[in-house]
């Protein structure tokens, strides 16, 4: 029997992106935003009038992602299931910059997982794999519309998702067996692989088009 397909995002749901992202949104604007106050994905409506759409930017920002620290447990947890279950990082890069940041982020902290385990993609519900663990709704609703298991890190600006969430990686671990029971094992669980799209339809540097808020993290 072929090993489950995870495919885990890596913005907010592996490292901490909002501590960094707004971090530096506060100092510039003298602001106290928190991620208690990110109830919508679009972040203008939760930024000051005057920053607005610029809240994006610093999300080009070179050593933005190169510094993110990994969530409670996330890297500890990745490990244990990475001998259990084949595990995909799938993230959204805005940059060239970021790509590379996100790259080399892997490298250091996920070892055992590697580039080699890295997809950037927006769409992805077109990546083959049996659970998706994600943040933003709109990848959620459209995992879940292929008949597949979304899985929230739960967020206010997710919670009008109707989808299994955790609030940690712990919480995660320990119901991920529950989740995948949900989905029986189909006759072929393969994930796209680097170096060679699965059936040649999709592959690792797959970039279609998002929707929402800016494509950082979609």
């Amino acid at each position: 029997m072929n090993a489950r397909v995870l495919l885990i995002d890596m913005d907010s749901v592996i490292v901490d992106l909002m501590a960094e992202w707004y971090a530096r949104y506060n100092r510039d604007y003298g602001d106290n935003l928190t991620v208690a106050r990110a109830t919508s994905w679009d972040a203008t409506t939760y930024v000051k009038p005057e920053c607005g759409a610029k809240i994006y930017d610093y999300l080009r920002e070179p050593g933005l992602f190169a510094g993110l620290k990994p969530l409670p447990h996330a890297i500890e947890v990745l490990e244990r299931l990475s001998r259990r279950y084949e595990i995909f990082i799938v993230t959204a890069s805005p940059s060239a910059i970021a790509y590379a940041e996100k790259e080399a982020w892997v490298q250091r902290h996920l070892p055992f997982l590697g580039r080699e385990r890295l997809i950037f993609a927006h769409r992805k519900e077109m990546i083959r794999g049996d659970l998706l663990f994600d943040d933003a709704p709109h990848n959620l609703r459209r995992f879940q519309a292929t008949g597949r298991i979304a899985v929230a890190m739960d967020y206010p600006y997710n919670r009008d998702v109707a989808c299994p969430r955790v609030s940690s990686w712990l919480e995660f671990e320990e119901r991920l067996p529950e989740l995948l029971a949900q989905r029986p094992v189909p006759p072929s669980c393969e994930a796209v692989r680097p170096g060679g799209p699965a059936n040649g339809e999709h592959t690792t540097g797959c970039r279609a088009s998002g929707e929402g808020r800016p494509a950082h993290e979609q």
